[in-house]
């Protein structure tokens, strides 16, 4: 009898929650967790996000605070703000280094990396892991116009999965009250910025 599979999750968290959005429906975290361990050995489950450092009060601090205390491993660092060359607001939180070294570090470790992330940033990262002997399933999403994931994402990964098709295992009752509340990253818009449906699947309204 072959051993269970050892999974690691790796939750891109502004992206998961832009998607989840779309797609009309929040996360429940608390399920999510338990689908996983369904299917295997859960090694590690890894929700990234950036927060604002200089806020008395955060929107996702208690989403943090719940997933800490709950079974994630959860990563952050403060959201920078800066003024562009044209005198523009401009903010910046990226995850992706956090991320991709972390699934690194622990891809001699698993036999299968879980990323819930559209962006097309990471498509290298998962060819490295993938180098590795590792089996890489990409959760994202295409039934949105535009697509959440990047085409060349979709493409390298092992498998891909519809967030949608999870929304049954995953997601939250309307007529439950939230355990959690995601994040909400919704600086001031200015023309030159993205939409959190952009092509590539980036993340809320971040710059990257």
């Amino acid at each position: 009898m072959s051993s269970p599979s050892k999974i690691a999750l790796f939750i891109d968290g502004a992206n998961l929650y832009a998607t989840a959005k779309t797609l009309g429906f929040d996360i429940d975290y608390k399920r999510l967790l338990s689908e996983f361990q369904s299917r295997g050995t859960l090694l590690r489950a890894f929700y990234y996000t950036a927060i604002i450092d200089d806020q008395e009060f955060s929107s996702i601090r208690p989403l943090i605070d719940w997933l800490d205390y709950n079974g994630y491993t959860v990563v952050t660092k403060p959201i920078k703000e800066f003024i562009d060359a044209g005198g523009r607001r401009k903010v910046k939180g990226n995850m992706d280094i956090e991320l991709a070294v972390n699934a690194m570090e622990l891809a001699a470790h698993i036999d299968e990396m879980v990323l819930f992330s559209g962006d097309g940033d990471f498509r290298s990262l998962v060819e490295a892991v993938q180098r590795r002997g590792v089996r890489v399933t990409v959760i994202s999403t295409i039934a949105s116009q535009p697509p959440m994931i990047a085409d060349e994402l979709r493409r390298q990964a092992d498998v891909f999965t519809d967030l949608i098709e999870l929304q049954a295992k995953v997601g939250r009752s309307p007529s439950e009250r939230p355990v959690q509340r995601e994040p909400r990253y919704r600086p001031q818009q200015t023309p030159e910025r993205q939409t959190i449906a952009g092509p590539k699947g980036n993340d809320s309204l971040l710059e990257n």
